[in-house]
């Protein structure tokens, strides 16, 4: 962990990596039903998932405190 954020567990960490680690570790199916968006539910790619979440703060928010409890 970082010296200088020893407090953000998602420091240097790209989306994409978390997106793809999620994928990896619970399915599209999955992760849908943990995560209720649409971007993982129809039709999903780690493209279009980046897309919205990028422009969606709240849906980021929730894929990012999924795979912090994923990595504890």
């Amino acid at each position: 962990m970082s010296e200088q954020h020893p407090n953000d567990p998602l420091h240097g960490i790209k989306l994409a990596e978390i997106v793809q680690y999620l994928v990896a570790e619970y399915g599209w199916e999955e992760l849908g039903k943990r995560i209720k968006i649409n971007c993982f539910r129809s039709n999903p790619t780690i493209k279009s998932s980046l897309t919205f979440l990028r422009k969606t703060p709240w849906a980021r928010e929730k894929v990012e405190k999924l795979y912090i409890r994923s990595i504890k």
